[in-house]
């Protein structure tokens, strides 16, 4: 077989605080896929043999004698692929291109036998739902012939479909499943040590690529219970997206906090730390823009000298002188939004001017000045 009709492949890999664990999806007992595509059926995930035993006490020479154990009791199979495929970074003889793949449950019957228990803990909350998934799977067979890769393609269904893919797709990217790679093969079994420096940030990216990974199988399997929050979903990645690329911009920023504020009902006002933490986030805010607002009133007394007791009307001033955030806070709290009358806006405008020259410690008015002064008095 000539070199230019072999299919260069590399795995998706899962990647936790000491170790990666390569894997495929078995659609049956002749294909496979290394992307997920529910439309498509069933799929078992397998997960790569000298991965799974991977620093681990078992030494590498008897890896086999460990796959075949696991085999018989079947929790791992033998796969042997067609010539035509080869993978990024694994050294497989062409004679005979063969790997030992685990199920999900082998995967744990290993790491609670032979990982830390902080690697069981990562394998237990990266792998429950898929373990929940393939509850149901038969034992697995000592081998298979694998000779098709069913990869799936875009999606011609409806909009939700569509989305998913791309979902999907970008989440398979971010996951490493990059078939251009080009890196040549070396020792699928060693894994080189992290700098110092390097280490918390590449923790940091492992676990946001292991939730990335959790998230596209949940969708996979169970698609049809999250349609009425793929809108949510989609706003979030795009706000995550343009924030990796530097194009993040107030305006989505508004409609992704939104869209989640809108969620669902996040319970009582008196006990709501939602609430709590946004009005403490929008008190820091506007305490923050008080010298801001103070330079604003005084060039507006020195102007306004001559006509101080003929101020425009109460909403004219607000308007000009506190910022829109401020005036738009108490008009909903008061219930004043943009469907009141113009007559019971105009009747409790000056309530709402007066609330917002004490909450600045900025007196304008002459009923302001009043007050205050009687207050200061008691």
């Amino acid at each position: 077989m000539s070199s230019c009709s072999v299919v260069p492949l590399t795995l998706p890999q899962w990647e936790g605080r000491s170790r990666r664990i390569r894997f495929i999806y078995m659609s049956n007992s002749t294909s496979f896929r290394l992307k997920l595509c529910p439309k498509k059926g069933p799929v078992i995930p397998l997960y790569l043999g000298a991965d799974v035993l991977s620093n681990t006490d078992v030494r590498t020479e008897n890896h086999p004698r460990y796959h075949a154990k696991f085999a018989k009791k079947g929790l791992a199979t033998k796969i042997h692929f067609s010539p035509a495929f080869r993978f990024h970074g694994l050294k497989v003889t062409t004679t005979n291109n063969s790997l030992w793949f685990y199920s999900v449950q082998g995967l744990f019957r290993v790491a609670f036998e032979m990982y830390s228990k902080q690697e069981q803990l990562s394998v237990l909350e990266s792998f429950q739902d898929v373990w929940k998934s393939q509850i149901s799977d038969s034992p697995l067979k000592m081998s298979y012939s694998l000779s098709e890769n069913l990869d799936f393609s875009v999606p011609t269904g409806s909009d939700t479909q569509l989305r998913h893919y791309q979902f999907a797709k970008a989440t398979a990217d971010l996951c490493g499943n990059n078939t251009d790679d080009t890196s040549a093969d070396h020792d699928y079994c060693s894994f080189p040590k992290l700098s110092s420096q390097t280490e918390g940030k590449q923790q940091d990216l492992l676990t946001v690529r292991q939730k990335l990974h959790r998230l596209d199988h949940r969708l996979s399997s169970e698609l049809s219970g999250y349609t009425d929050q793929l809108e949510t979903i989609l706003l979030l990645l795009d706000s995550v997206d343009r924030y990796i690329n530097g194009h993040l911009e107030e305006k989505g920023v508004s409609e992704t906090v939104l869209a989640l504020l809108k969620a669902k009902d996040w319970g009582s006002v008196y006990s709501s730390s939602l609430l709590s933490c946004i009005g403490r986030w929008l008190g820091e805010q506007f305490h923050a823009a008080n010298s801001c607002i103070s330079r604003k009133v005084e060039d507006f007394k020195v102007q306004h000298i001559e006509q101080i007791s003929n101020l425009p009307p109460a909403e004219e001033l607000a308007t000009e002188l506190f910022p829109e955030a401020m005036r738009t806070l108490l008009l909903h709290w008061m219930g004043l939004s943009e469907e009141s009358t113009l007559e019971k806006r105009h009747s409790e405008y000056p309530i709402l001017l007066l609330i917002l020259e004490f909450a600045n410690h900025n007196l304008i008015t002459g009923v302001a000045h009043v007050l205050y002064s009687s207050l200061i008095c008691k």
